[in-house]
């Protein structure tokens, strides 16, 4: 829970909560402080009545006379030297938990042994917590084991005033007590710890997620730009060429290059609209801004080999299945594979180079063949790859297909794609 959803619970939560967020971050920038602080409040509560009253034996003279003879009257030398003993190792209890618990459980030991019981025998039961929150789970076992020892001595030692089994039940007990203690402070912070491991993970997952996205849509839009942009450039560059030799010798041609030369423009220029305008979030346009036209697909194919014809290409195309039936994804997957053959052929082929494109659906195959007989010249430098084959096979990939070109045993230039038609999570 977060800071703000405690302060519903009351101003006296979110006080807490704040405190001890400010405790915990002094803590980590000086260590020190509350190990100190821990000796100091342990030594005024613990050990300063003793000093004062000459011991747990003495007291105000009221308590039982065979309590007050079980245990023997250390002078004050003795007392500050068994209170050093058991406090001082608390300095290290966070660093070096075990070797604090046997520090203070041989003074313990020791103390007892000689008869004398102090109120700073509490040390024992924090640096029984200290170690069941700090330090290795293997160690516990050795240090209960200890723990009852030291507990049996001392209620042997105080069997003539307090009944053996009565006295190990409380001592057992407290002990018990700040073992659970311990370890319940140490399963609690494992698990804000994992639970801040895995809120860091997610975040790192979710920009991760958001990179790749970008990345994704960063290719889309580069592949969907190449295919939109080098096929009419090349159909413009090709009819400009034919516009200038025809214009001296037949001005009314030029005048047709010209013209389709402004409706091939056009029609890029609205494809680019319709490509830049998915990037921009909705209702960043003006209201009432002009409709754009959908995705091409198979049906505008004949207008895309009209086009090339104007170019002066020889284009057959021909269809076979229900072209109709096919989504909107297959579709100008289809005829962006069409149009980018189409234009390489454009690019590297005669004026006098007969196409034959060819579209076949059959069963849950859709094959998309281009075949030319221009020259077998690739779209790229030897041994490398174009963007434009790249991207008609990243097409041919979403739809579990696969895509081949290279020349063909005449001298022209085959490439052909065969896409997988089978509706995702279907029976094959």
């Amino acid at each position: 829970m977060t800071t703000d959803d405690l302060s519903g619970m009351g101003p006296l939560v979110a006080r807490l909560l704040r405190g001890g967020q400010r405790l915990r971050h002094a803590d980590r920038a000086f260590p020190w402080v509350l190990d100190i602080a821990v000796v100091v409040v342990v030594f005024a509560m613990f050990c300063l009545p003793d000093l004062v009253h000459g011991g747990v034996d003495d007291g105000d003279g009221d308590g039982p006379a065979r309590f007050r003879l079980a245990f023997t009257h250390l002078p004050v030398a003795g007392m500050l030297a068994f209170q050093a003993g058991l406090i001082l190792p608390l300095l290290w209890r966070r660093r070096r938990p075990l070797a604090a618990f046997a520090a203070i459980a041989a003074v313990f030991v020791l103390q007892w042994a000689v008869g004398a019981a102090l109120r700073a025998d509490i040390a024992l039961f924090v640096a029984l917590y200290s170690l069941a929150l700090h330090g290795r789970l293997r160690q516990l076992p050795w240090a209960c084991a200890v723990m009852a020892g030291a507990m049996a001595l001392v209620a042997v030692r105080a069997s003539s005033a307090v009944s053996v089994w009565d006295a190990l039940f409380f001592l057992l007990s407290t002990a018990i007590a700040a073992l659970a203690l311990g370890l319940m402070v140490r399963i609690r912070r494992a698990q804000l710890a994992g639970l801040r491991d895995r809120a860091a993970r997610l975040e790192i997952e979710r920009d991760q997620r958001s990179r790749l996205a970008t990345a994704t849509e960063r290719t889309r839009v580069a592949r969907e730009m190449h295919d939109i942009v080098g096929h009419n450039l090349s159909v413009i560059i090709t009819l400009a060429d034919a516009g200038s030799y025809a214009t001296d010798i037949a001005p009314e041609r030029g005048r047709e290059a010209l013209r389709l030369i402004g409706d091939t423009g056009r029609q890029a220029l609205g494809e680019l609209r319709r490509v830049l305008g998915v990037l921009r979030e909705t209702g960043d346009g003006p209201p009432g801004g002009p409709e754009l036209s959908p995705q091409p697909g198979i049906a505008d194919i004949d207008a895309l080999c009209a086009t090339v014809r104007a170019a002066g290409l020889e284009v057959v195309y021909r269809t076979s299945g229900d072209m109709d039936s096919l989504d909107s994804g297959v579709q100008l997957t289809v005829y962006r594979i069409v149009q980018e053959s189409l234009t390489n052929t454009l690019k590297h082929a005669d004026t006098d180079t007969l196409v034959r494109l060819a579209i076949v659906e059959k069963d849950t195959r859709l094959t998309v063949r281009v075949q030319d007989t221009g020259p077998a010249t690739p779209a790229g430098p030897p041994n490398e790859e174009g963007h434009g084959l790249v991207g008609m096979r990243e097409r041919a990939a979403l739809y579990g297909g696969e895509l081949s070109a290279g020349p063909t045993g005449d001298g022209g230039w085959r490439v052909e794609a065969v896409l997988d038609l089978t509706p995702q999570g279907g029976v094959r």
